[in-house]
């Protein structure tokens, strides 16, 4: 199954907005075989990447942009609904993103496939204020505290939410997380704001928290890396 050629198909119809054509050619690739994780994981996420790269660098227009992002979001709900669900794991998951709509689709993403993994997801999104994400986590302690950006404008924030939560001992036990744009853009930053475990794609975190759960970050981790984020 060569999932790049999907992502070479469906590309030009995702800005093109043509919605019709583009469910006929998801439908085309499930009659082929491809299940609905398969389709999230390796073809909606690198068109989700593709698009916000090419816009970031100006290379795509905003109508295409906008069309592009909301018809991936209507398949990437679609999708979710054929998801196979496993049994509950047991563990507990809280999930914040910036403020960007890429943002909040890509957290989406991984919520939606975490749940399906048989984790119990509590998505809050984006605009939450910064001592409301720390009171609500300090009153559910989940295991896993994860946070995705595509924003260099986020790492200080994120940064910030480490700290305190590290600091306070709130929630001795979760594993905070982070993923994103910006963590792919640049290397080591994850490590250096403290984040316990990070990765590049929604089926690499949820492996990663499910393989490491008692991987945590050391007190030396979190060095350098503020002058660079704005680049980033």
């Amino acid at each position: 199954m060569n999932t790049q050629a999907m992502v070479e198909r469906l590309f030009p119809l995702l800005i093109a907005g043509d919605r019709a054509q583009a469910r006929t050619t998801i439908h085309d690739f499930m009659d082929d075989g491809c299940t609905a994780e398969t389709l999230t994981e390796s073809v909606y996420w690198p068109l989700h990447e593709q698009v916000n790269d090419l816009y970031r660098k100006d290379q795509l227009t905003t109508l295409s942009h906008n069309c592009a992002v909301r018809l991936l979001r209507s398949l990437v709900d679609q999708a979710q609904a054929r998801y196979t669900q496993q049994p509950r794991n047991g563990r507990s998951m809280m999930l914040f993103c910036g403020e960007t709509e890429v943002d909040d689709m890509a957290a989406q993403m991984v919520a939606d496939l975490a749940e399906a993994n048989g984790w119990s997801v509590c998505f809050g999104g984006s605009g939450i204020a910064y001592d409301e994400l720390l009171e609500v986590a300090n009153d559910r302690k989940p295991d896993v505290m994860l946070m995705f950006s595509s924003a260099a404008s986020d790492a200080p924030i994120l940064r910030r939410v480490i700290d305190t939560v590290r600091g306070v001992g709130a929630c001795p036990g979760t594993q905070i997380a982070v993923g994103g744009g910006i963590f792919n853009r640049a290397p080591g930053l994850a490590e250096e704001i403290g984040a316990d475990v990070w990765a590049s794609t929604p089926a690499e975190i949820i492996a990663t928290l499910n393989e490491e759960p008692l991987r945590r970050a050391t007190p030396d981790q979190r060095t350098v890396g503020r002058t660079r984020w704005a680049a980033a």
